[in-house]
């Protein structure tokens, strides 16, 4: 009776270490889930075309459509186009233009030429 209350711990114990894995994992998942949104919210915000955001997502599946061994897919899946949003060239370009913006705003009745 002793020994199957120890063998009861033990498969308690490893269950409880299999769950905190998962947690972890989807902990994981969570953040870089997080991630991706906040960067399609800047993208939004900068009015990045649809056909550019298409294009990088198609990107993304197009590069995880193998998953490489021992990853798995789900995360890479998001971390790749994570990546991809990172890469885009108006996220780079937004802090010059916020910075010309307020000079060429300054005075609305004044054009340039």
């Amino acid at each position: 009776e002793l020994q199957q209350k120890v063998e009861e711990t033990e498969l308690l114990k490893m269950e409880l270490q299999m769950l905190e894995t998962e947690r972890v994992r989807l902990s994981l998942v969570e953040e870089k889930l997080m991630d991706v949104l906040q960067l399609l919210q800047q993208l939004r915000d900068l009015n990045i075309s649809k056909r550019a955001l298409g294009k990088m997502l198609l990107s993304t599946l197009e590069s995880c459509r193998d998953p490489q061994p021992g990853k798995a897919q789900l995360f890479e899946v998001l971390d790749t186009l994570q990546q991809e949003l990172a890469a885009c060239e108006l996220l780079h370009r937004q802090p010059l233009e916020q910075a010309q913006s307020p000079r060429s705003l300054s005075n609305p009745l004044v054009i340039s030429c």
